[in-house]
């Protein structure tokens, strides 16, 4: 059965549609005891949590096909739960009975392995909204990785590690307290002795635990410090990873885990301000790998993300437990709510609601409130793909001053199979890297990969020698694509400012009608106004494009008397493509009015070439008017 949940979101529908009653009764375990409350709706959970509840179920019925190489182990998940029951809240001194979403972390994580018995998930991410214990439950995976799986290994790497010194030393400090009142049990007190691991070491400043005698060693290193080379680790946890903006460092401690038997690399954070971050991406990687369930993408990628579904849940306090389970626990709930209904209403008054929404609800914002367009709105525009050949189109440019990207524009407006307007919004940047030194420095410095990006088509690295923008690059790479798609160019919209060279050679040869666009916040306000607009509206569709998505993310809006525009916060945040977007939007904007240049049979002869003229004279039904139409 294939089953695509991309578009329709509906996982209880595709849930209900299958028969489940021979792995009802086959696992009774309780991390899969869990999925089946979650489905059937017994637990008030939000989208992630039922997505990965139902990829659990969907890779159960999967055990044994030949493209699913992996198991679920209910000994191995009985093992990890066994180990937890022994270890100690350091805030109590006693251990905590798990309640069933935190079984369902731990059997997840170490229940499912690969066909060589080690564990499936190399990679996980664990999303929680604040307060919810989820550095305790990170403390027992590496305290059962340090001490239980690597009996029989020797001089094993273990990682514990966060932003900086003060939250690594945190992490690092509620482990040693739990290893040193797990030592006072047997048999792992025999077993510490045994292999040199002195429980007196617990209690020093040191950033390292070592067995003596099997030299195996758990190290805290912060993010800060970065010191990830030459370690090959075992396990290796990273606390409040949402606020790492490159992958630069985090790379390194993957690259090193590539050869290790038994490896995972587990990120656990909540929401952060910005969306902009590696951390972000990689959840939204793997939903839309759950999503498409027949695909065999990110098999190896869990993620397990507690969230609220939507902003208008601010007020509905009865879904609260998407994003803090530990409502659910009455003992917890009647200290955890009025905590909760404090923290909105305080901020509510602060005019901070966004602080509780990010943090208290675990959803990603957009970065500031001036900010452009909301996030949400952003992603929802996103489609898979989208054929531009023989369309209208709107181009705008905008020419890169300094470090600056230069970037293209385009517009292309469509009816959709519904008979609805719909504009596809799409970009293409010219990346210089001569400020920054390197291509490399050009990317940590943007937080954006292109030389990635530039394979999958949405950028080109200058050609030039000395990382400046080539303008004869530009404006070949404009003429191939509007040729090789055969592109009627509409309109031409551009910031007069520093692009003659660009423009004169689009006079001299394109034929297209081109506009220099002012500026300033009485031309722009329309077409700054109509793109935000229509993000929400849903009028828009773009391409999984990140240098797009990050522009439309960083762009702020300024006001003055007479307008608005878009602007940034600082330098490295590129907004280049939103500007070029709004010079398209100066015109595409009136593309369905019957006043439009577009629909004006005397303008449509002169953006005409003389062949196309004559082939119009020739044959007037021949279509050279049309354009727009949807071919979906």
């Amino acid at each position: 059965m294939k089953i695509d949940l991309t578009q329709t979101h509906d996982v209880l529908g595709a849930y209900h549609s299958i028969n489940w009653q021979a792995i009802r009764t086959q696992y009774t375990d309780p991390g899969t005891r869990y999925a089946f409350d979650v489905l059937d709706q017994k637990n008030v959970t939000g989208y992630f949590i039922k997505l990965a509840a139902f990829r659990h179920l969907r890779d159960l019925q999967r055990q044994g096909s030949p493209d699913f190489p992996f198991n679920y182990s209910v000994n191995k998940g009985q093992e990890i739960l066994k180990f937890a029951s022994i270890c100690p809240n350091v805030d109590t001194g006693d251990p905590t009975e798990l309640m069933p979403w935190q079984q369902f972390i731990m059997t997840q994580l170490i229940g499912w392995r690969n066909e060589d018995g080690g564990k499936r998930f190399t990679r996980a991410i664990v999303s929680v909204a604040r307060g919810q214990g989820k550095t305790y439950l990170m403390a027992i995976i590496v305290a059962y990785s340090y001490l239980v799986e690597s009996i029989g290994l020797m001089n094993q790497d273990y990682l514990v590690s966060s932003i900086n010194f003060k939250q690594t030393s945190k992490i690092l400090g509620y482990i040693k307290s739990m290893l040193a009142q797990i030592a006072t049990r047997e048999p792992f007190k025999a077993y510490m002795r045994e292999n040199g691991l002195d429980a007196r070491t617990f209690a020093s400043q040191a950033d390292t635990v070592t067995m003596s005698k099997s030299n195996n060693k758990l190290r805290a290193i912060s993010h800060e410090a970065g010191q990830y080379d030459s370690f090959h680790f075992t396990t290796a946890v990273f606390d409040e990873i949402g606020e790492v903006k490159s992958r630069d460092k985090i790379s390194k401690i993957i690259s090193g885990q590539v050869k290790v038997e038994g490896r995972q690399f587990i990120q656990i954070s909540t929401a952060y301000p910005i969306p902009t971050v590696p951390f972000h991406d990689d959840e939204r990687m793997v939903q839309q790998a759950m999503e498409q369930d027949y695909s065999r993408n990110a098999d190896t990628y869990l993620a397990l993300i507690w969230s609220q579904d939507s902003l208008d849940e601010t007020y509905k306090t009865e879904t609260w437990t998407k994003s803090n389970p530990l409502l659910d626990l009455p003992s917890q709930r009647a200290i955890l709510m009025p905590g909760l209904l404090d923290k909105r209403d305080s901020d509510a008054l602060s005019g901070t609601l966004s602080d509780f929404q990010n943090k208290n609800m675990n959803m990603w914002l957009q970065q500031s409130t001036n900010s452009y367009v909301r996030l949400r709105d952003v992603e929802r525009a996103i489609i898979p793909s989208f054929n531009p050949d023989g369309r209208q189109v709107y181009v705008g440019f905008d020419y890169s001053m300094f470090s600056d990207n230069t970037a293209l524009g385009f517009v292309f407006p469509y009816t959709d199979e519904k008979g609805n307007q719909k504009w596809h919004l799409y970009q293409h940047s010219f990346i210089p890297w001569e400020k920054a030194g390197s291509i490399e420095a050009k990317e940590k410095q943007d937080g954006i990969g292109y030389r990635e990006l530039a394979k999958k088509g949405f950028c080109t690295i200058t050609a030039h020698p000395q990382g400046l923008i080539n303008m004869d690059q530009v404006y070949q790479w404009l003429q191939a694509y509007v040729e090789r798609h055969n592109l009627e160019v509409v309109f031409f919209g551009y910031d007069a400012w520093g692009a003659t060279t660009m423009i004169k050679q689009l006079e001299l040869n394109s034929g297209w009608p081109l506009e220099a666009i002012r500026q300033r916040t009485s031309e722009l306000k329309d077409p700054t106004k109509w793109i935000q607009t229509g993000l929400v509206e849903g009028s828009f569709t773009r391409l999984d494009d990140s240098i797009m998505e990050k522009a439309l993310l960083n762009a702020q809006l300024i006001e003055d008397k007479i307008g608005i525009q878009v602007d940034k916060a600082k330098a490295t945040l590129k907004i280049d493509v939103v500007d070029a977007l709004i010079d398209c939007a100066y015109q595409a904007m009136y593309h369905f009015e019957d006043f439009s240049d577009v629909n004006n049979p005397d303008k449509q002869v002169d953006r005409m070439t003389d062949e196309q003229v004559l082939n119009w004279f020739n044959d007037p039904s021949s279509g050279l008017m049309g354009g727009g139409d949807s071919d979906f």
